[in-house]
């Protein structure tokens, strides 16, 4: 994995180190001074970095002292990596070339000239930034700062959270008889087969996932001739599960002196002539899983397990021939009888002045059992509505802050310390979105990317990479899946317990700073690094100028929001006001000032031109202007040698000549073909010479004049380009008789062909091409046909990978 991420727990010094060795290596640093400077910045930064690692490893341990000098250094190293960047970007020639007296080489003089105060600029900033370097460092050795030691951490919490879930009355148990009955019944169906099968229950923290196991395992346990029912810790010690195994299923002999091997062997043995049934609740990761596994062998005696886990993909893992339980939320009608009988001991409300904030609480807990016993925690007792609204107000900080929802934090924090450092930043990163938001997969990865929180792979580009990081937090039940097709999850959102708990969290370690313009804002004692604004009021608001602005670097506006000038935002990376609704074109002023500027995304306002000086954002990755009223492109945007995807409406129009000088373009959506422009038409051809783009999405209107030339174009596209996804679609309200049709077989694809994802939609074909068979990589595929045949039937059985067709 790459070194250079940014985090929560360590800022940009991973980053930073990168940028400054580059530096080093530039003629920037053979300024007077500034070279050893720069090198002194650099090892001591260095030196801290390896300490910083160690602390971020162990989070959950640090005492107050470790944790604010961890912030401190964190803070450091996003002010020098802002530093290095903005002077890079403002500063980066070298020398001025002997030019003679000619007009080229004396621009080339007058620019080196220019750039000489952005360098000594820089040299000013070098010193103040190491006497910050070295006040770090002396307050690190003055303190003495003790790292945590392996020993020292502690590996589960000091009550287990899911303790509660094995006593719990029967009377007390809400929504679990139809979970309960459903598994009971899968054991009925497999009961005839006498392979040893593996039930896997999955679903988040605090879903009751420990309390139905615990259920099941009650009601049918006396079946079986020997049972077990084990915990795994996110820390799990193999050695002690086994015992506890063996305890269980009557093992007496065994000693705290048997290695792992040994109670394998000895559990493996004494289960061969026995049917046992066991269960191993809580399962973090495949490892332990797997070690587990050895010593529960198949006798061919009908024996079972049950696992639960947090994770899907471990739940199929774990599941082997078995069946994967998806547990759900309660319901909103089970959800209320839980939550009354736990106020009231009644299940149902006996005082409605709170029937309508008892309905928000609900909402909030959004079926989550855990959460909902925590919040009737808080309330039992309470009958004053003033007193609910409060806990409706400040559930998130009542999760983190009360003694009461102690559990509901606990069982959160353990999902949230399993996750690697780069997910659980990019788990905080969510926190910029509101509640209850559809948050889109697309323009989520393409802003982790932007504020360098994902990592490239070997032949592997970052979105790709991002796109697994977005599946993992799914796969965790961190996250939701939202609008899924084809088996891709297309947008997600955040269940409000688990965005109350990283909300908090982003705000610990000065993540995100939220400003919401009908509450007074929490200033953070640390600069604002990323500011999320939001606003659903009419009234237009802007951001207090007591504020400080400079070290922003990321900017999302909700609502009727006018930003301050852009210039308040010299070192902004992302600037998202796609959901501003009130934007003019004067608010775009000064945007070429935004030297850092990797994300761009505005709609839903009025702004109909983007400013031709956009050409300057240099470092511009992602451009978006989808929903605004923007007709064309400025000419300038080939001037963007770094833009990776670009998204438009299919009614924007590019100027002659642009697409094929974007050379960097992996992802267009969408680029609009009115057959009767003919220079729209022969724009097609450009795109074959993007050698990079990877995702192409094309609207088309009705046939007309130009359908032929408009089909020879897409054939020599799918032809000559080395695309993973194709969207080719008619619009779709114009008449069928008038739809687009396409002779794909005179296509043909260069072999091998890179195609995963190959959707023609509401453009009519007469048959399925032979090509089709050699599409090696295709996953899923969508045809609109006139009529099927048994030959177009034989060359989709053909196609090798498919997993998803749609006809």
């Amino acid at each position: 994995m790459e070194a250079a991420l940014v985090s929560a727990a360590m800022g940009a010094m991973k980053p930073l180190l990168s940028k400054l060795s580059a530096l080093l290596e530039e003629e920037y640093a053979k300024l007077k001074g500034a070279r050893r400077d720069t090198q002194f910045i650099r090892d001591e930064m260095a030196t801290m970095a390896a300490t910083l690692q160690i602390l971020a490893d162990s989070e959950e341990e640090l005492d107050p002292q470790m944790r604010i000098w961890m912030d401190e250094v964190r803070e450091l190293s996003y002010d020098m990596e802002d530093c290095v960047d903005d002077f890079v970007a403002r500063a980066d020639g070298g020398g001025p070339d002997a030019g003679g007296g000619s007009a080229a080489g004396i621009k080339k003089i007058y620019d080196w000239v220019k750039k000489l105060k952005p360098r000594h600029e820089v040299a000013g900033k070098i010193k103040q930034l190491k006497a910050r370097a070295s006040e770090a460092s002396e307050r690190h050795k003055r303190y003495r700062l003790l790292l945590p030691t392996p020993d020292s951490r502690s590996t589960d919490c000091a009550i287990d959270p899911r303790l509660p879930a094995f006593y719990e009355e029967v009377d007390n148990l809400v929504g679990i008889d139809g979970p309960k009955r459903h598994i009971i019944q899968w054991f009925h169906r497999e009961a005839s087969s006498t392979l040893l099968k593996v039930l896997s229950i999955a679903g988040p923290g605090g879903l009751g996932k420990t309390t139905l196991a615990n259920q099941v395992y009650r009601s049918i346990k006396d079946q079986f001739t020997c049972s077990a029912f084990v915990s795994v810790s996110r820390n799990p010690n193999v050695k002690k599960i086994l015992r506890d195994i063996a305890k269980g299923v009557g093992i007496t002999d065994s000693t705290s002196d048997d290695d792992v091997k040994q109670l394998i062997d000895r559990l493996r043995k004494h289960l061969e002539e026995e049917r046992y049934f066991i269960i191993i609740d809580d399962v973090w990761d495949t490892r332990a899983w797997e070690t587990i596994r050895l010593a529960l062998l198949n006798n061919n005696l009908g024996c079972r397990i049950i696992t639960t886990t947090r994770n899907v993909a471990i739940a199929s893992c774990s599941s082997e021939g078995g069946y994967v339980y998806r547990m759900e939320p309660l319901s909103f009608a089970d959800s209320k009888r839980l939550f009354f009988k736990r106020v009231f001991n009644s299940e149902d409300l006996c005082y409605p002045h709170l029937a309508r904030v008892s309905k928000g609480i609900l909402e909030k807990c959004a079926g989550l059992p855990l959460a909902i016993i925590t919040m009737s925690s808080l309330l039992a007792d309470q009958l004053a509505e003033e007193e609910w609204k409060r806990v409706l107000t400040a559930i998130g900080s009542a999760l983190a802050k009360d003694p009461n929802a102690g559990n509901m934090t606990k069982i959160l924090s353990l999902s949230y310390y399993d996750l690697p450092q780069h997910l659980r930043t990019c788990l905080l990163y969510l926190s910029v979105f509101p509640e209850d938001d559809t948050i889109s997969k697309q323009r989520l990865i393409s802003r982790w990317i932007a504020e360098g929180l994902i990592h490239e792979e070997q032949q592997r580009c970052k979105y790709d990479v991002g796109e697994g990081y977005f599946n993992d937090l799914i796969n965790r039940s961190l996250i939701q899946p939202v609008d899924v097709r084809y088996g891709q999850t297309e947008a997600c959102q955040v269940h409000d317990i688990i965005l109350d708990f990283i909300t908090c969290k982003a705000a610990e370690e000065n993540f995100v700073t939220s400003f919401d313009a009908t509450v007074h804002p929490h200033i953070s004692r640390y600069r604002v690094r990323r500011l999320c604004v939001e606003n659903h009021n009419d009234e237009k608001v802007t951001i207090s100028s007591s504020l400080n602005l400079s070290h922003v670097r990321s900017l999302t506006t909700f609502g009727c929001f006018v930003p301050n000038s852009l210039l308040a935002f010299p070192v902004l990376r992302v600037l998202d006001i796609g959901e501003c609704w009130w934007l003019k074109n004067h608010h775009l002023a000064n945007i070429e000032k935004l030297f850092l500027l990797k994300y761009l995304r505005i709609g839903k306002s009025s702004i109909s031109e983007i400013p031709r000086k956009i050409g300057e954002l240099q470092y511009l990755e992602t451009l978006d202007v989808r929903s605004t009223n923007i007709e064309e492109l400025p000419s300038t945007i080939t001037r963007l040698q770094r833009l990776t995807r670009l998204y438009v409406d299919c009614c924007t129009r590019f100027p002659d000549g642009v697409i094929g000088q974007m050379q960097s373009l992996e992802d267009l959506d969408e680029f609009g073909v009115l057959s009767y422009e003919k220079g729209r038409v022969n724009s097609l051809q450009e795109f074959s010479q993007l050698t990079k783009l990877r995702m192409l999405k094309i609207l088309c209107s009705e046939g007309g004049s130009q359908a032929d030339n408009l089909r020879s174009c897409l054939g020599t596209l799918i032809s000559s380009c080395n695309l993973y996804h194709l969207y080719i679609l008619n619009a779709h309200h114009i008449p069928a008789h008038r739809r687009l049709s396409l002779p794909l077989e005179s296509w043909c694809p260069t072999t091998p062909c890179s195609l995963r994802k190959l959707h023609i939609t509401y453009c009519f074909i007469s048959k399925v091409p032979n090509w089709m068979r050699s599409l090696g990589n295709l996953r899923d595929l969508e045809l609109y046909i006139f009529s099927m045949t048994h030959e177009d039937v034989a060359i989709l059985g053909a196609i090798p990978t498919l997993l998803f067709l749609k006809l």
